[in-house]
């Protein structure tokens, strides 16, 4: 464990984890500093609890001499550590760590660590689900929504913390040691943070950098990158599988999902497909890597069934939100890559008026050409990415360029016919128009249901 006390320590962007992180570091005894490069007047709901706490602030950009000044910088994971005043501060060999970091050396307990480039949060929010279940003394957090620093408090020597961890949390970590792992997949993602996919894969794979023999690792068997990881792994590797079975881990078998624990083992029978109410295949996943990384955790197979059964979508991932007129809308904000729109539109069989669009990420739209031909009816493009997508897609499908999502959302709803689907699903991140993901998928719902007024809905 750190010794805080009186230590100069700075940390970069004041987002949910760089607030936390800061309040936790000052009530450890340390001299905090916060740098961000929005203004004062940006900041300005911030600013005055963090004064009244005795942390001063830099506003507006970062200042060398700030970082220079410091015993340990703690970065945001919205922060590049290619920004000059990082770079140059590391070079003196000031120690640059993030968020996750700092809390992995103070937390209590055990860790289950969840990544992925898609289905993090809704395998997080079950898994931590299912261990409750159990009775488990149990926190969820990460890049789910709750800083980790603010868990390091309810943690104890008994109790199990059920982290979704980034690529940008992930790239920062030296002693992050999760007892069990799940990479759920990789497919490109952040290549405009991490310049080439196998850099953005080998910051996944971080996940499991310093467990050992004694930990588990549980990869996904049908996605090639992932499966590509198992030999640089000092863990336990479990597999999960939709297509074939594993030596131990979860797979499908006759429209069952079953569970082997150890090669040799009788096979468990856990639930019957059709026991699971989420759309989409790829949520066959996201439950397989659950039950895996549960029943590694030590929970009956049967707890997990039960707790499965009654699992409903996590919001802004595949959300249903009205049926109006016949058409029906769904949220998925939190498709944030092109990887997650497919996985999408898979989910439909046809009829799809799909809106696209959002902050490009230095993603590849053409590979959705296929899907697209097959499933959607036309595309509706919104925000800074939207004349790159229109470039890539054009022959392809029809498109309709609305730049707003009040203007799409009214689109597709006068375009779409009885029986189809408008579907949210943007494959890029919300920054040029949103403050976040969430954000964008309540904007969306908002619009869907003020279209309520006069016409005929109910609920699917």
């Amino acid at each position: 464990m750190m010794d805080l006390k009186n230590k100069k320590v700075l940390v970069v962007g004041l987002g949910k984890s760089g607030l936390a992180a800061a309040l936790f570091l000052r009530h450890s005894g340390a001299q905090v500093t916060v740098s961000d490069v929005r203004s004062a007047e940006a900041l300005a709901r911030e600013i005055p609890a963090l004064l009244e706490e005795g942390i001063m602030v830099e506003a507006g950009g970062h200042g060398l001499l700030t970082f220079r000044r410091q015993d340990l910088i703690v970065v945001s994971p919205g922060v590049p550590l290619e920004t000059p005043a990082l770079a140059q501060a590391k070079s003196f060999g000031i120690p640059v760590i993030g968020e996750l970091e700092l809390a992995a050396r103070f937390m209590k307990g055990r860790v289950l660590a969840i990544t992925g480039s898609n289905g993090k949060t809704t395998t997080t929010t079950l898994t931590g689900g299912i261990l409750k279940a159990n009775g488990m003394p149990t926190l969820v957090g990460g890049n789910i929504g709750v800083p980790v620093v603010s868990l390091i408090e309810a943690t104890t020597p008994d109790s199990w913390a059920v982290l979704e961890v980034s690529s940008f949390q992930l790239e920062t970590t030296k002693e992050f040691h999760p007892q069990i792992a799940v990479i759920l997949n990789i497919t490109p993602d952040h290549l405009d943070r991490h310049g080439t996919f196998e850099n953005y894969a080998l910051a996944k794979e971080r996940i499991f950098a310093v467990q050992d023999a004694h930990d588990a690792l549980v990869l996904n068997a049908d996605n090639p990158r992932t499966a590509e990881a198992a030999p640089r792994a000092r863990s336990r590797v479990y597999w999960f599988s939709t297509r074939h079975e594993v030596p131990r881990g979860a797979w499908v078998q006759d429209g069952r999902l079953v569970y082997k624990p150890h090669e040799g083992a009788a096979v468990e029978d856990v639930m019957a497909l059709e026991g699971i109410h989420l759309k989409g295949a790829h949520n066959v996943e996201n439950v397989l890597a659950a039950v895996c990384a549960a029943r590694l955790a030590g929970v009956p197979a049967d707890v997990a069934r039960k707790t499965i059964e009654s699992f409903q979508a996590v919001e802004h991932r595949l959300e249903f939100v009205a049926a109006i007129n016949g058409v029906a809308f769904y949220n998925d904000s939190k498709a944030t890559n092109v990887d997650a729109t497919a996985k999408a539109i898979e989910a439909f069989p046809g009829g799809i008026h799909l809106i696209l669009g959002g902050k490009d990420k230095g993603s590849d739209y053409t590979t959705l050409n296929e899907l697209l031909r097959a499933r959607v009816r036309a595309v509706y493009t919104v925000g800074a990415a939207a004349a790159k997508i229109e470039t890539q897609l054009r022959g392809v499908v029809p498109l309709q360029s609305c730049k707003t999502m009040e203007a799409a959302v009214s689109s597709a709803a006068q375009a779409a016919n009885p029986g189809e689907v408008v579907l949210l699903a943007p494959a890029c991140s919300s920054f040029d128009q949103f403050e976040n993901y969430e954000h964008r998928g309540r904007v969306f719902k908002q619009l869907v249901n003020e279209r309520r007024g006069g016409s005929v809905w109910q609920n699917a």
